[in-house]
């Protein structure tokens, strides 16, 4: 299968990388505008075929299958878009897009060209997440009652979308991927400091259809890094620490009962707490861009939808742009079915 891919900024080589050690898949084009960047391409993958800086050409060769694009997201609709026309296979980089319509149009026009779209939203092709995915489905940790995450760094502040745009959809990804409910309205938070307009701290919370709960806290100017998510179930409790080199999920057998404390008063309840052993499952240490590429052709070639496909992303843009009508309007709730 040819694959070309588009962009050779900071992902793009590790794309090229992935897709040149897949079995069955040969990267025949990169394309970049720098020709500075181009220069790097022969030096550190020999071995693909072509590199240019027009994407036309790209487009117009029947041979290419599939188009990975890397670059920045007020490009990826018209880039994406291009490459569904010309039949291709698309995957793009997160978030898919920078608003809802062109997200929703994207959707629309690979089930008319009948090919696969999906978005490099990477986390959910790590061992870890997947691990977690296994112990809420198997009813591990019993019902999903919260979600928090803290995605925070020093630097580096984008010029062309704000913080949550930058940093929650890793987690946004995950919390779709993880919890099977349907969210039903977003709020959020923030202030820009530095760049006017460009919010470098925010926080935001998920409502779903019942009280589960979903906050998401992301920063450009914390003193040190963390990524880290807490998942609070009604009988465990998953920490995700993604800054640890090993044991990056525990899971705590910690939580509360609440049972009646008067037969003859059933409103008067007492909290009782519970305490048990903490585990840290095995992971499996599989480079997670390598799973999502080799999942890509896996889709294109048994045409199926992938686990990120169009409409995941679609939900994903869908919270973001929620999120920043909501801080415009310093919190104010947005409907996502409004969208």
């Amino acid at each position: 299968m040819n694959i070309a891919i588009i962009g050779y900024g900071y992902w793009g080589p590790n794309l090229v990388r992935n897709f040149s050690w897949l079995e069955g898949a040969h990267v025949k084009y990169v394309c970049d505008l720098s020709e500075d960047r181009l220069s790097k391409v022969k030096a550190q993958f020999p071995n693909v075929e072509i590199i240019t800086s027009d994407y036309q050409q790209i487009l117009d060769d029947d041979s290419v299958d599939a188009i990975a694009i890397s670059t920045p997201v007020n490009t990826h609709y018209s880039l994406a878009q291009a490459a569904l026309e010309a039949g291709k296979h698309v995957l793009v980089e997160k978030p898919m897009t920078d608003n809802v319509k062109d997200a929703r149009a994207l959707v629309e026009l690979a089930e008319q060209q009948d090919r696969i779209l999906m978005v490099d939203h990477t986390f959910l092709y790590t061992g870890a997440v997947k691990k977690i995915k296994s112990l809420i489905d198997s009813n591990e940790i019993g019902e999903v009652l919260y979600f928090d995450s803290v995605r925070v760094n020093l630097g580096l502040f984008q010029t062309d979308v704000n913080v949550l745009w930058d940093l929650a959809p890793h987690d946004i990804s995950i919390m779709s991927y993880l919890i099977d409910k349907k969210p039903v309205s977003v709020s959020a938070t923030g202030v820009a400091h530095v760049n006017e307009g460009m919010e470098n701290i925010a926080y935001m919370t998920v409502f779903y259809e019942d009280n589960t709960l979903a906050h998401f806290h992301v920063n450009w100017l914390s003193p040190i890094k963390v990524r880290q998510i807490m998942i609070g179930g009604s009988e465990k409790m998953i920490v995700y620490d993604d800054m640890q080199n090993t044991e990056k999920v525990k899971v705590y057998d910690k939580g509360v009962d609440i049972a009646p404390n008067d037969k003859d008063a059933l409103y008067k309840t007492l909290i009782q707490y519970r305490t048990g052993d903490m585990f840290a499952p095995k992971i499996d240490e599989t480079e997670a861009l390598k799973d999502e590429c080799q999942h890509f052709l896996d889709c294109i070639q048994e045409n199926k939808q992938p686990i990120s496909n169009g409409r995941f992303g679609l939900e994903v843009v869908k919270m973001l742009e929620a999120s920043q009508l909501s801080i415009k309007q310093q919190g104010k709730i947005i409907e996502l079915d409004s969208l």
